[in-house]
């Protein structure tokens, strides 16, 4: 699949992944978009993978390089320290909310693609579960979904804002989300009658991710499963 050039809200350009459908569902003439977001490690084989398996259920995806001011084409994989370094070393760098401002972007560009219907959701995993959310908050998205996101406790004071749908999927072991966290985000997100959690007893960080360390293939089909039909409902519906 070929890349598109997104143009930024303030300036500057950026690459995104484009996945599109072979043919649309039937009767359907134009199709819904994803905006799919990256974990740490870059736009990979492992997003790419996924941005492909969503444009095989129907819909127009677009997957933006959110790393490009630091270091554009960033591809790594989970398999080495020395990757794991680089990859946190990103994490640590980035401007996060300047990586909304692009995914906002993105949307736009989404939107306006030939093919796509204007309605759009966002899927994030990781670093892209919490910007998922931010975009819920900050955007005009009509959907989203976040996978095991980190660092949620921060944002916690913009769950207000949150106006159309939102899923987060949560492993209850997440390394990087300790419990009292979990807890807390599960308070305060309850409140909104917009938002769906769903947990994970005995599952780490990344269990959805296939091929990693933490993979649990029964798990990751329940909560793929689980977003198929969330964002067909809104997206379709």
């Amino acid at each position: 699949m070929p890349e598109v050039t997104v143009k930024g809200k303030f300036g500057g350009t950026f690459k995104a992944y484009l996945a599109r459908p072979q043919a649309p569902p039937p009767g359907v003439k134009n199709m819904p978009g994803i905006v799919l977001i990256q974990e740490i490690f870059g736009v990979n084989d492992v997003m790419r993978r996924l941005a492909d398996d969503y444009a095989k259920q129907g819909y127009v995806v677009l997957c933006p390089d959110l790393f490009w001011r630091i270091k554009p084409g960033i591809q790594i994989t989970d398999k080495t320290q020395q990757e794991w370094d680089l990859a946190f070393s990103l994490f640590q760098r980035f401007d996060q909310n300047k990586g909304v401002e692009d995914l906002g972007s993105t949307m736009d560009e989404l939107r306006r693609t030939p093919g796509c219907s204007g309605k759009v959701g966002a899927v994030g995993y990781c670093l892209g579960g919490k910007l998922a959310y931010l975009m819920s908050a900050r955007t005009t998205i009509d959907i989203s979904v976040g996978f095991y996101p980190v660092a949620l406790d921060a944002a916690l004071n913009e769950a207000s804002k949150i106006k159309k749908p939102l899923m987060l999927h949560i492993a209850e072991e997440d390394q990087f989300v300790p419990h009292d966290v979990q807890d807390k985000i599960q308070v305060v997100l309850g409140k909104n009658p917009l938002m769906t959690l769903h947990k994970y007893p005995g599952m780490n960080h990344a269990f959805a991710r296939e091929g990693g360390k933490n993979f649990n293939a029964e798990n990751a089909r329940i909560a793929n499963k689980r977003t198929s039909d969330f964002l067909a409902k809104t997206l379709y519906g």
